[in-house]
């Protein structure tokens, strides 16, 4: 941290060289230089933030992986506020958890074939798949060597400085063709919930003084039970944990190209570099609070509200205390609330409503019915506060997303807040190994490079010894 103290603005040859001093300079001019007004972006046409002026993304490229449905623009122009829909392949992601849950079966394998194949596989080719990933889970006695050695404060940047070591384990990293890029890509689903796993172990052990333990992925195990397993150990698990896990991870695969960390592995992927520098591009995008860590803030908020609503059941005391976090004089001031909202769901988030469902019968199986019961009234009040405060029209109409339940039952389940946004990464891998494939795959594909408007003033050069 800058030790303003040490700085001293008087005599600044003797002073200039000092690292507190240059710092402190550098600092202050990119106030000014790093500034960018507002009002430029309208000036120039320049879509901030790739949004265009109704607040829809703005189209940058073509994909046949997913779809992100939240509203319909209309022949006389504008949008319509309609029921969220979330499309893998073609398919409704509604759709297919409700046929998983029909034939009693778990999904996330099918769900990840689907995603990089284009299509439902037969009984033979799901068994083979579910198959190659759990062979695919253990990892080298080296690579785990490796994890305790990246011994680290935070999983995801554990996570991704393993994905970039894998690099080096792989006999052909560069190659971008289709086969390899499918085998590349079920190894990294595969390897992730191991890694994940190990890393909080290891992070648990030398910071709690726990024990240490490293315990290999079960062959007889489906994905989402390996990754408890692997975690917990055995008998620390219900069946319904394991079928809550493998929705949350179906219902994080993916969300079409234009969510943040999609874009950036496509982005990398676009200049034809290996699989594991895009994907560890795709962590750190995940890793960012604005994108991965929001039901972290959620469970947060939760424990906090839990605490200042005296009666859960008061709706006048709720909607005075949202009020107040909306006027930002209550809670962390933000004038936000957590779990409220999407930038493309405006009536419903369809995760939302799937994870809803289980998440009743299990606050019912772990006993916290009258927290969840307080989680569904949190949900109507908020939404109602949030609309009433920013008033009428599509651009403020407002839902509650995926991140509203999934801190509630991850918690639930026993897993820590240390492993959400992980665990976050280790179900859209899925995704981004598929849009990866696809983008090196186009027709005609091209190094994805946007223009940005320059709005810096020209200055002359000055010979250093007249500066």
């Amino acid at each position: 941290m800058l030790n303003k103290k040490r700085i001293n603005t008087k005599n600044i040859k003797s002073k200039f060289m000092e690292k507190d001093y240059l710092i402190y300079k550098l600092s202050e001019t990119i106030k000014t230089t790093s500034r960018i007004d507002k009002e430029l972006f309208t000036q120039f046409n320049v879509k901030r933030g790739l949004r265009n002026e109704d607040h829809s993304g703005v189209l940058v490229g073509l994909t046949k992986v997913g779809d992100v449905v939240g509203y319909e623009k209309l022949p006389e122009g504008g949008l319509k506020a309609v029921p969220g829909k979330l499309i893998y392949r073609g398919i409704d992601v509604e759709d297919l958890v409700h046929g998983f849950q029909a034939e009693h079966r778990l999904g996330f394998e099918e769900t990840a074939f689907l995603l990089l194949s284009g299509y439902q596989p037969d009984a033979e080719e799901l068994k083979a798949f579910s198959k190659l990933l759990v062979e695919g889970m253990a990892l080298a006695q080296k690579a785990t060597m490796n994890i305790i050695d990246l011994e680290g404060q935070d999983i995801m940047n554990i996570l991704s400085r393993s994905v970039l070591e894998m690099y080096t384990f792989d006999s052909n990293p560069d190659d971008i063709t289709r086969d390899n890029l499918i085998r590349q890509s079920i190894d990294l689903i595969a390897k992730f919930p191991t890694i994940v796993a190990y890393a909080f172990n290891i992070l648990r052990h030398s910071q709690q003084g726990r024990s240490l333990h490293i315990r290999h992925p079960k062959e007889d195990m489906s994905y989402a039970e390996n990754f408890l397993y692997m975690m917990k150990g055995p008998g620390n698990y219900t069946e319904l944990d394991v079928k809550i896990l493998d929705l949350t991870l179906i219902l994080h695969a993916d969300h079409g190209g234009g969510n943040n960390s999609t874009f950036t592995v496509r982005v990398v992927s676009s200049t034809q570099t290996d699989t594991y520098s895009a994907i560890a591009a795709g962590i750190g995008s995940l890793k960012g609070p604005l994108h991965g860590g929001a039901n972290i803030k959620v469970v947060q908020m939760f424990e906090h509200l839990k605490t200042a609503i005296k009666d859960w059941t008061n709706v006048k005391e709720i909607d005075a205390y949202l009020k107040k976090m909306l006027n930002k004089e209550a809670y962390n001031k933000s004038g936000l609330i957590y779990g409220i909202g999407h930038a493309v769901y405006t009536v419903s988030d369809p995760r939302a409503l799937l994870l809803k469902e289980m998440a009743r019968a299990m606050a019912i199986e772990k006993g916290l019915e009258k927290e969840f019961a307080f989680l569904e009234l949190l949900d109507e009040r908020s939404v109602n506060a949030f609309m009433t405060f920013k008033g009428e029209g599509i651009n403020k109409q407002v839902c509650t997303n995926v991140d509203f339940y999934s801190g509630f039952v991850y918690e639930a389940i026993g897993l820590p807040s240390e492993i959400f946004t992980p665990m976050f990464a280790m179900s859209r891998v899925a995704g981004w190994t598929a849009h990866r494939i696809e983008e090196l795959n186009f027709a005609s594909k091209r190094i994805i490079r946007p223009a940005y408007k320059n709005v810096g003033e020209r200055k002359t050069f000055i010979p250093l010894k007249d500066r």
